[in-house]
């Protein structure tokens, strides 16, 4: 029987490259597609994947955010990340939210199917490039990411006023005040210890929270 797979990917061209490469091992069958991690969450129902394949870089809703609201509605769902990013922070944040593979995307291929079979069978795979300081930082489980002293909606903040939203658009977009999206922007850059919005877009890029970078 295939194993039920997702794509999720802001890049058209890498989602039709991945199916293609995926649809030519029979053990496999590509159920859907999703090109942000909301389209991803809307949509979980009716694909029913085993796994996902989650890019991290993605606008509104980043694949970090959307794997750790997966792990909390769809426990059974395996999160593959694959990404350009390969630092131990990025490998930390994934395996947190409650990923069970880390694939680089320059590692297409031999790597990714491994590590879907090792996500089928809840086991997890790292990348073997990163491998050895990857997985020491994560099993260490020291120097946690400054993002993890955020809540949930200070995140979603985050994301959206790097990306260059007004106050109003964000508002609007999460079913809230405008005063409140200010003093959820005053918090988080206050938790984060920034000043300004250049010092806050500098850290969402090292983070991987934005595709600006």
């Amino acid at each position: 029987m295939s194993i039920r797979i997702a794509l999720v990917d802001d890049h058209a061209m890498i989602r039709e490259g991945l199916r293609a490469f995926l649809e030519k091992n029979t053990f496999l069958k590509v159920v859907g597609e999703a090109a942000t991690g909301a389209e991803c969450l809307a949509m979980l129902e009716a694909w029913r994947p085993e796994v996902v394949i989650m890019d991290i870089s993605m606008p509104d809703l980043n694949g970090i955010e959307t794997t750790r609201e997966i792990a909390r509605q769809w426990p059974l769902v395996k999160v593959v990340i694959l990404s350009v990013h390969s630092t131990t922070e990025h490998v930390s944040q994934a395996f947190a939210a409650g990923a069970i593979g880390y694939v680089l995307k320059e590692s297409i291929g031999r790597e990714l199917l491994m590590a879907i079979r090792a996500a089928h069978g809840t086991r997890r795979y790292l990348s073997e490039k990163i491998e050895a300081t990857g997985w020491r930082y994560v099993a260490s489980g020291m120097a946690k990411s400054p993002l993890e002293s955020l809540s949930r909606r200070e995140r979603q903040v985050l994301q959206l006023v790097v990306e260059g939203h007004a106050s109003v658009e964000i508002a609007a977009r999460l079913d809230l005040s405008a005063k409140t999206v200010e003093t959820y922007r005053s918090r988080l850059m206050q938790k984060l210890g920034v000043s300004d919005i250049t010092a806050l877009v500098k850290f969402a890029i090292q983070h991987g929270l934005t595709t600006l970078g």
